[in-house]
């Protein structure tokens, strides 16, 4: 067991290789699955805050379902998402010339038209942070979609927490980021 401050951390996060390699998945993590991503209560503000920058960049599908229901929905667990299309599309997705799915809201923010990125589950993919009374713990979600990050971090020698940096240091700062490097440092 890895322990920072209140937050447990799963090894396969210091020990797995992992780098996305979308020429090969085309951003399926976007499409497949059972819901939209999760979403934290603050980030739904933020979402119906960017949701006018992003419009035209939308699927006519998606602005029908953001508009009738909202950007997000609440799950079979009672959680925050956002809204899907058709049962599998985010709706904040969109597709470039090669088919790749990607995101209108990071689109935006690469843009500098908002200083939002994304929301926080899905910059931190393929971790997920669960809430507990007392701690958080951090997981890393091994889906058979991603095989082509795990080959490409293998022959990159990139672990999840380092491809992830950017992100985890979003979500828990600077100060845990370092903790966490130091303790991979000192893994068998």
């Amino acid at each position: 067991m890895i322990l920072i401050q209140d937050t447990i951390i799963s090894p396969d996060v210091l020990e797995e290789y992992f780098q996305c390699d979308l020429s090969v998945c085309k951003g399926i993590c976007c499409v497949d699955g059972e819901s939209g991503a999760p979403v934290e209560k603050d980030e739904v503000i933020r979402l119906e805050e960017v949701f006018p920058l992003i419009r035209n960049d939308l699927s006519v599908q998606s602005k029908k379902i953001i508009e009738r229901q909202g950007v997000v929905y609440i799950d079979s667990d009672g959680e925050y998402v956002t809204s899907i299309v058709d049962g599998k599309d985010c709706v904040f997705t969109c597709y470039d010339e090669n088919g790749c799915c990607k995101c209108v809201v990071e689109k935006a923010s690469r843009e500098g038209k908002t200083d939002f990125y994304k929301p926080i589950s899905c910059h931190l993919y393929p971790v997920r942070v669960a809430q507990y009374k007392g701690f958080r713990a951090v997981n890393y979600h091994r889906w058979s979609v991603c095989e082509a990050a795990r080959i490409l971090g293998k022959a990159n020698d990139v672990k999840v927490y380092q491809f992830l940096k950017k992100p985890l240091i979003r979500k828990f700062g600077e100060e845990w980021y370092e903790e966490l490097e130091r303790l991979a440092k000192n893994q068998p």
